[in-house]
């Protein structure tokens, strides 16, 4: 059950939809010829092929191929040629546009649509804007920072979060008690 409030109205879904989604980091260089090893952060390499292109720090870096390795994957990029490239890219997330993403079916999301959020309480309480999405391998956790600067963690479970949309998301406010 949604509740009014007051705060600022948030962009729309669609507004974000340009905000890059980091889908691997490149971890280091793999052999001689150019190939980087990658740390994931999706469904496997599998799920790298499905873009042509990836924005690697305001650098454009277009796939070549892509297999498991050790730690993620190992991948080859066309402007890529050697270990050198390859390490110096060390340490550079690879992204794609929100807009390029996959539609989502219901009750899933992507990380970067729930950052920026404004949080409200189901009592109707502005809590603060969910600043991160942490998983510490029992499932999701948004961390809200209250106008104060304290931040507090809820779990994204439906008992602690029954709602959210492109405007805000409400905490069940025995979880947001301070």
């Amino acid at each position: 059950m949604p509740v009014e409030t007051s705060l600022p109205p948030t962009p729309p879904a669609s507004g974000r939809g340009d905000a890059p989604v980091t889908l691997a980091a490149i971890i280091g260089a793999h052999g001689v010829t150019g190939e980087v090893r990658l740390k994931l952060f999706g469904d496997g390499p599998e799920g790298l092929r499905a873009y042509a292109s990836f924005d690697a720090a305001g650098r454009t870096l277009t796939l070549k191929s892509v297999r498991p390795g050790p730690n993620g994957a190992v991948a080859r990029f066309v402007e890529i040629n050697d270990r050198n490239a390859a390490e110096a890219l060390r340490g550079v997330p690879l992204t794609v546009p929100r807009s390029a993403m996959p539609a989502l079916g219901e009750g899933e999301y992507y990380h970067v649509d729930l950052i920026g959020l404004p949080a409200i309480s189901t009592e109707g309480e502005a809590l603060g804007t969910v600043v991160a999405v942490e998983n510490f391998g029992a499932g999701d956790v948004v961390e809200i920072e209250r106008p104060t600067g304290k931040r507090f963690m809820v779990p994204m479970q439906p008992d602690a979060v029954p709602d959210w949309n492109d405007r805000h998301l409400l905490v069940t406010a025995a979880f947001a008690a301070e």
